[in-house]
């Protein structure tokens, strides 16, 4: 892959080789968001889609999509140097665009944000920097406490604790391992596709077609995660029954007390299985790492997956915003 160069700023590859790097500069912000982390960006960009620099002291991460740069997340970096780095970052995305009107830069949390709109070293006020951008929030990050998804008492959890109580029941003989990419990828991915299966069957043919013009992208990050499982540092788990992996689910630590869900799939044949898998990832995350919290990413703004996990009743909400320019 070859260095893209921008107004004299050269991006690199985002590469395995980019995750040390990445890595110093997260250390230096504090984040609960499931996005900033170098795997999840990883397993997500296309190929050759993903390019990187250091600018002002900051992590730049810019994507390449049909021609034109947007950044996947906000310059990462102390936050003094931050403001100057997103500055100088529009400057390169104008320079590369068609416009400046795709120019933008997502997953933005609010501490960051905060920083952006106030007063700059420059003495430009806040209404003088939003007069040049726009400020949009987006999704939120559900954020769940680990204990309440071990224990689900109370009412609010009947029905999860029903789905859970009738899938021990019906299959007895279910065995939960500690995921292994060498035994377990070739039925982590013939469960992908019998999921990709079960979804288009029950759908109306129009949704179809959007869907599976999408499920390339989720099966090349599930391949990704995968080839790469032990250099990212994921966690994962897979279920069995009568000898075929039904469920699995992958993640990682993002900081010293919460943990994300990156990729979860099981067979939508067996009742209870996803209720099931996702309380003992909750045990295994809080016994073996010691983990407070579990960070399930946003809805990507589909209403029945906000309603699933709304019905987890989320500890907290942490909104995420776009910053565009005017």
């Amino acid at each position: 892959m070859a260095n893209l160069t921008v107004k004299k700023q050269v991006l690199k590859p985002f590469t395995l080789k980019a995750k040390k790097i990445m890595e110093k500069y997260l250390a230096k912000v504090e984040v609960d968001i499931s996005d900033y982390t170098f795997a999840a960006n990883y397993i997500w960009l296309a190929n050759s889609s993903g390019f990187y620099a250091v600018i002002n002291k900051c992590f730049c991460l810019f994507v390449m999509t049909g021609g034109e740069l947007t950044m996947l997340l906000p310059p990462l970096g102390k936050k003094k140097n931050t403001t100057k780095a997103i500055i100088k970052c529009f400057g390169i995305m104008n320079a590369n665009n068609s416009s400046p009107y795709y120019a933008r830069i997502d997953y933005v949390q609010s501490s960051m944000l905060e920083e952006f709109i106030k007063d700059t070293d420059e003495g430009e006020s806040i209404f003088e920097m939003l007069e040049h951008y726009l400020v949009e929030k987006k999704l939120v990050d559900y954020v769940y406490n680990v204990e309440s998804l071990i224990k689900l008492n109370g009412n609010n959890y009947h029905t999860k604790r029903t789905e859970i109580n009738k899938f021990v029941k019906s299959y007895p003989e279910h065995m939960i391992e500690t995921l292994d990419t060498t035994k377990h990828k070739e039925g982590i991915l013939n469960l992908f596709n019998k999921w990709v299966s079960d979804r288009v069957k029950y759908m109306p043919k129009e949704e179809a077609e959007v869907f599976l013009e999408g499920i390339h992208q989720e099966r090349h990050a599930i391949k990704q995660m995968l080839k790469h499982y032990e250099q990212l540092g994921l966690i994962g788990l897979v279920i069995y029954i009568d000898d075929e992996i039904k469920g699995f689910t992958v993640g990682e630590q993002i900081n010293a007390d919460t943990a994300t869900v990156i990729i979860e799939k099981t067979d939508f044949e067996i009742l209870g299985c996803a209720q099931y898998i996702f309380r003992e990832f909750s045990k295994n995350l809080q016994e073996h790492f010691g983990i407070n919290y579990i960070n399930v990413g946003d809805d990507m703004g589909f209403e029945n997956l906000r309603k699933v996990k709304m019905s987890y009743r989320p500890y907290r909400l942490v909104p995420k915003y776009t910053i565009y320019q005017k």
